[in-house]
């Protein structure tokens, strides 16, 4: 998927040339050029690109106060003729700051940078389904374990025991991690601490305080909370 990329700079011909530089990385899609701040505030918040390359002086606003003005910022790689704003730069967590006259060899080596960080972003946030195994290893043995087989999922600190079949594994993500990637329509998180298959579900069973507790296949039982009964009543019609 190509990286949707504003050029803003007031200066026309340093937009034209930087332009016609990235016309070298595929990766690059620039949809759209401005050369006042205004205008560039409005372009962001309209088209909503993954990438600004952005410079720093110019007329009315500078790129830190364009930046200051956006509720949601894009990745940003700085771009420059002056060097004493680069730790300014990279407080407002900037990609890259590239002085000018931009040096070829130097705008690849931020776009790679680039291309590593949105594409580990994007990857991040895609839903895998059903039918995808995930790779884990408990000592010496290694597994590709189908999600379709995972029952439980308990927290472990900053890891997670997956529970399928009788093994026990921890994989080396978070709950939250996790719970942001697996499909929903199949895991469901029960509180801070595990999440479960809904298709090993045998028994839900009301509990104290208006709460459920879910009895897997198995006979695992695990409590829901309070909040997430609420979320799991609608889930499953009940």
């Amino acid at each position: 998927m190509k990286i949707k990329t504003i050029l803003i700079d007031d200066e026309p011909l340093a937009v034209a040339e930087l332009e016609h530089m990235l016309k070298n990385h595929e990766s690059i899609e620039v949809t759209a050029v401005s050369h006042e701040a205004h205008d560039a505030i409005d372009k962001i918040k309209r088209l909503r690109p993954d990438l600004i390359f952005l410079d720093i002086n110019m007329p009315g606003k500078t790129g830190f106060d364009l930046l200051s003005d956006l509720d949601e910022a894009p990745e940003v790689i700085f771009v420059t003729a002056y060097d004493q704003f680069a730790i300014k730069a990279f407080d407002v967590n900037a990609l890259d700051y590239i002085l000018k006259p931009v040096n070829p060899e130097r705008l690849a080596e931020a776009i790679n940078r680039t291309d590593k960080k949105i594409n580990r972003g994007r990857a991040a946030s895609e839903k895998l389904t059903i039918q995808k195994r995930i790779f884990t290893k408990d000592g010496e043995q290694c597994f590709f374990v189908p999600l379709s087989e995972i029952f439980l999922i308990e927290s472990v600190g900053n890891y997670a025991r997956i529970h399928f079949q009788d093994k026990k594994p921890l994989l080396h993500k978070s709950l939250n991690y996790l719970e942001e990637r697996l499909p929903e329509e199949f895991f469901f998180r029960a509180s801070r601490q595990q999440m479960f298959n809904v298709s090993f579900v045998k028994n839900i069973i009301p509990y104290f305080s208006s709460t459920l507790q879910v009895e897997l296949q198995n006979g695992i039982k695990i409590d829901i909370s309070q909040r997430q009964s609420v979320k799991f009543k609608d889930k499953m019609g009940i």
